[in-house]
């Protein structure tokens, strides 16, 4: 079995557990997140302790026990205290700004960006080169942050576009005549 699989997870207070056949429900602080589990996966709950086991001896069963595991402890994660990405605009006139589930942004192009963040997420501009993504779902956190990377990755020379806070780009040199 995996050693993933192996690790219980201690439910944080305020989330409560529900099993319904296959579907995994959790239910906190920052909302309900519930997925469909494998059939090879068997959990068990002993008051706020859940383990996670293989039904058969099967090496498929081993790795999506232990894939099962470490996406029932995201949620368990995001549902009480949430996921959050930092991204940063550098650029001269890079610009972003947050209205309600949209977000414009200004990166160069002739026309202005307009990202519309996904059901569960939240995008925040603290500043007008910082972008903070919040949600309770660590997939789609990490997906609207990717998206809006996407728009303009940083580029190797000056180093401009949108990037991860903790990000670092490594910058070539100019060519040499």
């Amino acid at each position: 079995m995996s050693r993933v699989a192996k690790a219980p997870i201690e439910l944080p207070k305020g989330v409560e557990f529900k099993q319904d056949g296959t579907v995994v429900t959790l239910k906190g602080g920052n909302g309900e997140l519930s997925i469909e589990l494998n059939s090879e996966v068997e959990i068990k709950q002993e008051e706020n302790v859940l383990t996670f086991a293989p039904r058969s001896g099967s090496r498929f069963a081993s790795a999506v026990t232990g894939t099962m595991r470490a996406i029932v402890a995201n949620m368990a994660k995001g549902v009480s205290e949430g996921f959050e990405k930092k991204l940063e605009l550098k650029g001269v006139g890079y610009r972003a700004q947050a209205q309600g589930k949209k977000l414009n942004l200004s990166l160069g192009f002739s026309h202005p960006v307009v990202f519309e963040a996904p059901e569960g997420v939240s995008v925040e501009t603290p500043s007008q080169t910082e972008i903070v993504v919040k949600g309770a779902d660590k997939q789609k956190v990490g997906q609207a942050a990717a998206e809006i990377r996407g728009f303009r990755p940083p580029e190797p020379y000056k180093g401009k576009g949108v990037r991860y806070s903790d990000e670092r780009v490594q910058l070539k040199e100019a060519k040499k005549k």
